[in-house]
């Protein structure tokens, strides 16, 4: 049996308030330094405090997702500012309804259902919209950025499921 195997790294988008409320701690935990080197008290707890929340932030908004595609399985982990990972999901394509871009006509018989949507991409629209939606056992629609070879590896291994128009 021949093994197919890829392996796509995304970057997802930081959204605004996480970038904004990071700099402003970043900027909280400066203005108590200065405070700290001209002998205020207390300065140095609001330090670690202002310190430990800008990391805080960084480690749970900066993220990027990796897809990892080995023989009819899909696995999905999340990397957390580049030094901590989590294994979100694994789906296999036996139990796959519909792979195809997220904008395609092949989905619109799926459109009206009520399911439950899990992001796992790029989390914003580019021109062209590359992401692609998955239906998996009639309850779940999720959405991947993945790249050209792990959609041709997902056709060949299931070509009436999956679709690339």
């Amino acid at each position: 049996m021949s093994e197919n195997y890829v392996e796509c790294l995304i970057k997802a988008k930081t959204s605004l308030p996480a970038l904004l409320l990071k700099y402003l701690l970043i900027a909280v935990a400066a203005v108590f330094a200065v405070g700290m080197f001209i002998r205020i008290p207390f300065c140095f707890f609001g330090v670690l405090l202002a310190g430990a929340g800008a990391y805080f932030v960084n480690l749970y908004s900066d993220i990027e997702y990796e897809y990892l595609y080995i023989d009819k399985e899909i696995s999905v982990d999340k990397i957390m500012a580049k030094s901590k990972r989590k294994r979100l999901a694994t789906y296999t394509l036996d139990r796959m309804e519909i792979f195809a871009p997220i904008e395609s006509h092949q989905l619109d018989s799926y459109k009206n259902r009520s399911v439950k949507i899990k992001d796992y991409s790029i989390g914003r629209k580019l021109q062209p919209d590359l992401r692609y939606a998955m239906y998996y056992e009639g309850g779940e629609k999720i959405l991947f950025s993945p790249s050209e070879a792990m959609v041709k590896c997902m056709k060949n291994a299931a070509p009436r499921k999956v679709f690339s128009d």
